[in-house]
């Protein structure tokens, strides 16, 4: 097993602690609560490595059968675990606070345990080079890179200085054992690996990882592809941002000590943005304090993950986030499901009922009924249909009237009047209904005028000369729905019988008023009097003919 070299410092308890740990001692003495929750997060970022490294080549050492190199990987990983144990307690929040911080006997404590990490890291490296496993010995370089990171971290003189303008420290130049990580090159991710949990669900999408350390973001970007998930990094807050609103992410696992754009900012940053704020995010840091966490859950964040990992409930809290957003975008896609069947419902509603009206039936109203004390009437029915439709087929039957019938549609919508119903090649309308309208049968008139043109534009569409004959009254009418099941929406009254009588006594091609629509147009139309007419109910009636527009 090679030894440290002399040059970058080395392990020997030798080195004197006093001048080394002066920095730290001068925050202790100065009661620097802030610079020594740092140096706990500083020390535990290359930590979080080398037991994440050593778990991943765990489990791969497995399945190659290397025994001695197994067996040497192992005592990595433990003396990891005794590192993050003696860090956890030297540097326990409550001791900060308290400032009963022993940095001495941490540094002679921690002495065994790293040197047993560089040094087998070393050794290991050799047997995985004579065993040809080029993958093992790079990820050694990155534990053995890391030991020498956590080495130089607590002995440097100036990492009082250097805590002060960033999260992690940086060493100022590498060991001399040490080998400079590369960027993980792109990989196709493994088989999904089914996640603790949902013992049937196999969860993989797309997941962020957001950190400013090279080696953790690898590390952990490596563990959850093998799982089976398609991971994108990301080196601060301000790229992931950019990253979020490039592509589709179904999770987001964020670091929150970051240059540029820490954490918790680049978390309020995605919970207010509308089409961010409800994709799970999972904070990650060395940082284990209580007011962390209660920050991160506050902000929105969906759990919260202390370096180093435990893979066991790492791969839960994700597996349990994943869970949430699939059940609420199934949510989701059923309410879209539902607003378009309702909307689907409220259209063919708007088909059969005026707008006022579909509008009060699902407000809950059951018996609609209105009195309308001056309203307008149309009737128009097609001279001879019954008999012209006798001779061709029936489907050309109902798209003619369906032609001709929607250009009737439209220009009661461009008038803003009433469609009440069609009974066979008959057509009625309404002005002055459900809404009041005070030049209703303006309104009327104008839309019977240009039926006849409509028909006019039919007929030489079709090389037809179907006729017309419209009847219109004006006077007070009842409106109200019909039915339980099958509503209909339709009109009652003398006014609704005498516009009939006007439209069965009037000519092809005619557009007879009564009376009382003729005292309501005389000013702005040219009528002519037709004569009186025998109508039902009423005896003789003076009836006029609507001519067209007064200049």
């Amino acid at each position: 097993m090679s030894e440290p070299a002399p040059d970058n410092g080395g392990l020997s308890p030798s080195v004197s602690a006093q001048s080394t740990l002066s920095p730290f001692l001068q925050a202790l003495q100065s009661n620097d609560i802030e610079t020594l929750t740092q140096l706990r997060h500083a020390l535990r970022t290359p930590l979080n490595q080398i037991i994440g490294y050593s778990e991943m080549l765990l489990e791969s050492i497995e399945d190659i059968n290397a025994e001695r190199l197994l067996r040497d990987i192992k005592k990595i990983h433990t003396a990891g675990g005794q590192l993050l144990a003696l860090f956890n307690d030297a540097l326990a929040p409550w001791k900060i606070e308290t400032g009963k911080i022993d940095l001495l006997s941490m540094r002679r404590e921690m002495l065994t345990p790293l040197n047993a990490i560089i040094g087998y890291s070393e050794l290991c490296q050799e047997e995985a080079a004579e065993a040809g496993k080029p993958d093992v010995v790079s990820d050694l370089k990155r534990i053995n890179q890391a030991g020498y990171n956590l080495h130089h971290l607590f002995e440097s003189k100036e990492f009082a200085v250097k805590i002060d303008f960033g999260p992690t420290p940086a060493v100022a130049s590498p060991a001399p054992h040490a080998v400079p990580v590369q960027p993980m090159p792109a990989s196709k991710p493994a088989p999904p690996v089914e996640f603790l949990g949902n013992a049937s669900a196999r969860y993989t999408g797309n997941l962020l990882v957001v950190d400013d350390d090279s080696m953790n973001r690898e590390m952990l970007a490596r563990r959850l592809q093998r799982s089976g998930f398609n991971i994108t990094t990301a080196e601060n807050g301000r790229i992931a941002l950019e990253l979020l609103k490039q592509r589709a992410f179904d999770l987001v696992l964020l670091d929150i000590i970051m240059p540029e754009l820490n954490g918790f900012h680049t978390l309020e940053f995605i919970k207010a943005d509308p089409k961010l704020r409800h994709l799970p995010v999972i904070m990650l840091t060395a940082l284990d304090e209580v007011d962390s966490t209660v920050r991160c859950i506050e902000a929105g964040a969906e759990d919260y993950v202390p370096k180093p990992f435990n893979t066991i409930i790492l791969h839960a809290r994700i597996n349990a986030s994943l869970e949430k957003k699939r059940l609420r975008d199934q949510e989701q896609a059923y309410l879209a499901e539902l607003q378009a069947e309702r909307a689907k419902s409220d259209r063919l509603l708007l088909n059969v009922l005026p707008t006022a009206i579909a509008d009060r039936l699902k407000q809950g109203e059951r018996t609609i009924v209105d009195s309308f004390r001056e309203a307008t009437v149309v009737f128009a029915d097609i001279v001879g249909f019954t008999s012209f439709s006798a001779n061709i087929a029936p489907s050309r039957t109902v798209q003619l009237l369906n032609d001709l019938f929607s250009g009737f549609d439209k220009l009661a919508e461009t008038y803003e009047l009433e469609k009440i119903k069609t009974i066979g090649d008959s057509y009625m309308v309404v002005g002055g209904v459900p809404t009041a309208r005070p030049e209703h049968a303006e309104r009327c008139a104008l839309m019977a005028l240009d039926m006849l043109e409509v028909l006019n534009h039919f007929n030489r569409r079709n090389s037809l000369t179907l006729d017309i004959r419209i009847g219109i009254n004006s006077g007070p009418v009842v409106a109200g729905i019909i039915g339980t099941r099958k509503f209909s929406y339709d009109l009652w009254g003398d006014t609704v019988n005498v516009a009939s009588r006007m439209e069965s006594h009037s000519l092809p091609g005619m557009i007879q008023v009564s009376p009382s629509t003729y005292a309501l147009l005389t000013d702005k139309f040219i009528l002519e009097e037709r004569g009186k007419i025998d109508v039902k109910s009423r005896g003789f009636m003076s009836t006029y003919r609507l001519v067209g527009r007064k200049p």
